[in-house]
């Protein structure tokens, strides 16, 4: 490792420990296993719940000719498919959405809706008083239709008048359908004013690793993607005033959603996290609204999205949908898309040990990236076969950094070296590190599969839970990144060793393997194992590297190179590069001078 990688490298751990220190864990004690639940077929019955107290005269007195509907007894709809289970009230909303096909960390159901988390309001205006159509009780029917189940719950007030909520439910997937339609009811006010509030239960190992990667996303009508910050725990709120096509709830592997057929007018979201409550990983909230005629002309039609963040299930929902996985920014997006997902997915159906996968990405990694690795190799060679000449030009400048620049040029010239010759491949490695890093705490392929000591790839492998919390490390100690600690600091003597790197480079290269196990700590095992298992074939690829690269005749090439350009009078063309590193010398001396002078 060079000065030059030294440098780019500290600064790339420097920015990792800044963004990721807030990642922390807070893992949550394990709960008792609930017993696994059968599956059952299509089903659809109903379920009566406790009555509820009769209203008070103020309440019938607001909701008008309306208040026959609202005393009852709620009963519940239970639908289900191959991939969700749900339970609708005969009040209009959804009380409960399972998905059948998951368990949360302790293996008990997975909930993305239920009564005591989520609320739901539909607001309007009926007679000038302000209504919650959520709060009458309707009259169930259900039919099927090519396969697609419909859940029709109407209030009818006279002939040809009604309120009326049909949700519509097909074989698979996690799509519902919603529709609220009206005839011969006058609902006034120019919107009509949705809102659901969900207090998002601790599902996954680490609560502070599930709220870092919780928040809210929404895409506009003219296509403009936008989101609130995942980090923040402090209260955060957007008012959206163009109009919306979709307002989604991400948690670190699943999404919930509402989407609009016809777009919400406008609409308000909230989000923050109370970091003392250790069973609601974020509180988050939105109201949208669409215009009240939408209604009697059948044009208030939504979808509920419940379901995994999952890169093959998101595209097909609607536009822009897929930017609920969040893959990094362009280019570690793009790397992710169009490299790692398709290698990923493509092990993925010949082989189920997700160990054994992470094992051959990095083969498939290192092998496309073996030109670059190559070209880094060779210019640490010549770099370090010019280390003599360089610390005879350092020893006869003594501290005159300007000439010394200047005669290092000049060595560099007439050798043909670029001095970063063997930074730049690695730097052009950088994207797909950051790519890593965005990839495996994200992938729910990675979710409850264990692999070696570690029970679930997608979050810490602990071997020992500490009785106390260092700061910026956690409460645990993960046995994959003290494998990739010990690893690159191996990695890095092997280097200094080739480099005869001297000083505090020599240090700073140690102490970046530290700073990564701090940052890493809390990350997913499959993160931690991707590159313990990358450090791997590195020592084995330079080692192959080494056999093909004769030193002695990158020397002799250097000295002849040489040999020409002192024939030449040191008048060979230079690289546009080296023009520029010339160029901007001069002008830092010139500056120097000018300073001095002043």
């Amino acid at each position: 490792m060079d000065r030059n990688s030294a440098i780019g490298l500290t600064l790339i751990a420097v920015l990792l420990l800044v963004y990721f220190n807030f990642l922390a864990p807070q893992p949550q004690k394990p709960e008792t296993t609930a017993p696994a639940q059968v599956t059952q077929p299509l089903v659809k019955d109903s379920t009566t719940v406790v009555a509820e107290p009769k209203l008070d005269s103020t309440t019938l007195t607001q909701y008008g000719s309306l208040a026959s509907f609202m005393n009852g007894t709620e009963s519940e709809t239970n639908i289900e498919n191959a991939d969700i289970r749900l339970k609708i009230s005969n009040r209009g909303r959804l009380n409960e959405v399972e998905l059948k096909n998951f368990k949360t960390y302790w293996q008990k159901p997975l909930y993305l809706a239920q009564k005591n988390n989520n609320t739901f309001s539909l607001l309007s205006s009926y007679q000038g008083k302000e209504i919650d159509l959520y709060n009458l009780y309707y009259s169930p029917s259900t039919e099927t239709k090519h396969d697609t189940t419909h859940l029709s719950l109407t209030a009818t007030l006279g002939p040809g008048a009604f309120i009326k909520h049909i949700y519509s439910i097909p074989p698979t997937g996690y799509v519902i359908g919603y529709q609220v339609q009206t005839k011969g009811v006058e609902l006034t006010g120019k919107e009509i004013t949705y809102k659901w509030h969900d207090q998002i239960p601790v599902q996954e190992k680490a609560i502070a690793d599930s709220r870092a990667k919780t928040n809210m996303n929404w895409y506009l009508a003219n296509g403009d993607f936008d989101y609130i910050s995942q980090a923040s725990t402090d209260l955060e709120s957007e008012s959206l005033t163009s109009p919306v096509k979709w307002i989604s709830i991400r948690q670190k592997f699943f999404v919930s959603a509402i989407i609009a057929e016809e777009s919400f007018s406008t609409a308000e979201v909230k989000i923050f996290a109370n970091a003392a409550d250790t069973l609601v990983v974020k509180d988050a909230s939105l109201q949208a609204n669409f215009p009240t005629e939408y209604a009697s002309a059948g044009k208030a039609k939504f979808q509920y999205f419940f379901g995994p963040s999952d890169y093959e299930v998101l595209p097909s929902v609607t536009e822009g949908f897929r930017e609920n996985l969040d893959l990094g920014w362009p280019p570690m997006s793009w790397i992710n898309r169009f490299v790692i997902i398709p290698i990923f997915k493509f092990l993925e159906g010949f082989i189920g040990n997700y160990g054994i996968i992470i094992v051959l990405l990095v083969l498939f990694v290192k092998l496309i990236l073996l030109p670059l690795s190559y070209k880094s190799y060779l210019g640490m060679a010549k770099m370090r076969l010019l280390k003599p000449e360089l610390d005879l030009i350092k020893e006869k400048n003594g501290d005159n950094m300007a000439q010394n620049q200047q005669d290092q040029m000049k060595l560099y010239q007439q050798a043909g070296v670029n001095p970063f010759s063997g930074c730049i491949p690695l730097l052009l490695q950088m994207p797909i590190l950051f790519a890593m890093f965005y990839f495996f705490p994200v992938s729910i392929e990675l979710r409850q599969k264990p692999f070696l000591w570690a029970e679930d790839l997608s979050t810490y492998d602990s071997i020992i839970n500490l009785p106390f919390t260092i700061p910026f490390y956690g409460n645990h100690v993960s046995l994959f990144v003290l494998l990739m600690t010990a690893s690159t600091i191996v990695y890095t003597w092997q280097n200094n060793q080739l480099t005869s790197v001297q000083g505090p480079m020599k240090t700073m290269g140690y102490i970046m393997p530290v700073v990564f196990m701090f940052v890493l700590n809390s990350f997913s095992a499959g993160l931690s194992f991707y590159y313990f298992v990358s450090n791997l074939v590195t020592f084995a690829q330079q080692a192959i590297i080494k056999r093909f690269v004769d030193e002695d005749k990158i020397k002799a090439v250097m000295d002849d190179h040489k040999k020409k350009m002192l024939e030449s009078g040191g008048t060979g063309k230079k690289s546009s590069f080296m023009n520029k590193l010339e160029q901007a010398m001069k002008a830092s001396e010139e500056a120097r001078k000018a300073s001095k002078r002043k």
